[in-house]
């Protein structure tokens, strides 16, 4: 069995699918319903996974690395 994302909201009576897809009839379907967050909320959620993701990826032995060690610097970076 494949999966495929589809979305698709609801209007108070039925769901409407968001984007075009062939269905056939008796297709099961698995329905996630996701919590209605306001847009800070889901900006402080990706913010927490990704300090969460950085912090298992770099351990607290870190060396400090100093601008000394480029070899060769970024035209385009503009010190930022």
């Amino acid at each position: 069995m494949s999966l495929k994302t589809v979305r698709a909201h609801f209007d108070g009576k039925q769901i409407h699918l968001d984007e075009p897809c062939q269905l056939e009839p008796d297709t099961p379907l698995l329905i996630v319903v996701l919590q209605d967050l306001s847009h800070d909320d889901e900006h402080e959620d990706w913010l927490r996974i990704s300090q969460s993701a950085l912090e298992s990826a770099y351990g607290s032995n870190e060396p400090t690395y100093s601008l000394d060690a480029i070899k060769e610097p970024n035209p385009d970076y503009e010190g930022k």
